[in-house]
């Protein structure tokens, strides 16, 4: 089972962005973290992708099939308006399981709506670095049926 984690613009500054929102654990200690409990739990690890570029973000879900079964994606504030995005998801013909850190239907407004959501296979939110676990566990339920 081959499982790649995406995370979108701004990610790259979790721990030092927001920290009352985001967390202290900065994007890299996330990664170790899921990496190591990903190989004691399903004995494989996860591979990584983040950008800032939404370009490099599509072109990466336009090539995800070929080496991956899933992904789990964090795609930040291009949740809320990218709809090349959600085309570019819909497009990968492999599950994507969204996720976010905070409760994004618990902040501003313009986080409520979600363009992602109706094409991505299900979403967590609202559980902080933890969120990327739970997402991964509800990807692995989803390849294992």
């Amino acid at each position: 089972m081959k499982i790649l984690v995406i995370n979108g613009i701004n990610l790259s500054m979790t721990g030092v962005r927001d920290q009352s929102i985001y967390g202290t654990q900065t994007l890299s200690c996330i990664n170790a973290g899921l990496s190591e409990w990903m190989k004691k739990s399903y004995g494989t690890e996860p591979d990584f992708f983040t950008t800032n570029f939404e370009g490099e973000l599509v072109e990466r879900l336009h090539t995800a099939k070929k080496d991956y079964d899933g992904i789990v994606m964090n795609a930040g504030a291009w949740s809320h308006y990218s709809y090349g995005l959600r085309d570019a998801i819909s497009a990968a013909q492999i599950p994507v399981v969204e996720v976010h850190m905070s409760n994004i239907y618990a902040r501003d407004e313009f986080r409520h709506n979600d363009v992602l959501a109706p094409v991505c296979a299900g979403q967590i939110c609202g559980f902080g670095a933890d969120s990327y676990r739970l997402g991964i566990e509800a990807l692995v339920a989803i390849l294992k049926k």
